[in-house]
């Protein structure tokens, strides 16, 4: 029997996550949401490995993470040293990483070997699994393709559920830079309070339909997701949910006016 077919034993499918992550300052700062991903590191079935699929990952094409030590990567500026000098120092996952672009038919995954691991992954994970002890691999977003087509590979993804992976989709439901209410950090918009609540709405109802064609959803939608990169993690998410799971919400407010920390958990009801 080969390497591949030794390490990857089956599991129960394991849950699904949908982050909201805002300010890389919530890697270093004890925040409510912060404190809600330590929660949940707490009471989540241990992984096998991670796989995140991050707002800050866009490429041509679609590739995944291969390396045996990514890096931690410092994508942003203007923050304090100590945010720059954050090191998430977990091994890469590449055997699943290999079985991922195997087994994934209707899209080309290849390998990556210069990223490493970007905000939107280890300012979670420093949170989630402080101790780096877990292998964690990325998946890019293939910034020319629709959120239909997204959201057909991540069904290609769910067998690495089974294999004991968490999956997270890092991003914002409601992610518009340019409005942002910096002085105000309570602050919600009108349009950004209606954005998240249709959003929310759609998912419960299951609605997937009108989630991918969200940019025909109205003025609040279209502000709410002025470019696609923030809200593509969450349709990776939903694709991943079986039939009979649920949807449970956490960390659901809206920050500095336009900027949504909702998140959600998928999991066996």
């Amino acid at each position: 029997m080969n390497k591949l077919a030794t390490e990857l034993k089956s599991t129960a499918p394991m849950p699904v996550l949908f982050v909201g992550h805002g300010s890389p300052m919530n890697a270093i700062e004890e925040t409510p949401y912060s404190r809600e991903w330590t929660k949940l590191g707490e009471n989540l079935p241990r992984p096998t490995a991670i796989l995140c699929i991050s707002a800050h990952w866009e490429t041509n094409g679609t590739f995944v993470t291969a390396m045996d030590q990514p890096k931690t990567i410092h994508d942003f500026g203007g923050f304090p040293q100590a945010l720059f000098e954050v090191q998430y120092p977990a091994k890469g996952a590449t055997v699943m990483a290999e079985e991922t672009r195997n087994l994934v038919k209707n899209t080309q995954i290849k390998s990556d070997f210069n990223w490493g691991l970007d905000h939107g992954c280890w300012s979670i994970l420093t949170h989630l699994y402080p101790k780096a002890d877990i292998p964690v691999f990325q998946l890019s977003l293939d910034y020319t393709k629709s959120a239909a087509s997204h959201f057909e590979l991540s069904k290609e993804l769910a067998f690495l559920r089974r294999k004991g992976v968490l999956i997270i989709g890092s991003g914002n439901i409601v992610h518009n830079l340019r409005t942002v209410d910096w002085r105000n950090p309570d602050n919600a918009f009108d349009w950004a309070s209606e954005a998240n609540a249709k959003i929310k709405k759609l998912i419960l109802s299951g609605d997937f339909d009108q989630l991918l064609n969200y940019k025909s959803l109205g003025k609040a939608i279209e502000l709410a997701a002025p470019s696609p990169e923030h809200y593509l993690p969450l349709i990776y998410a939903l694709g991943l949910k079986e039939n009979t799971e649920e949807v449970t919400f956490f960390n659901d407010k809206i920050v500095m006016g336009s900027i949504s920390m909702t998140s959600l958990l998928i999991h066996s009801a």
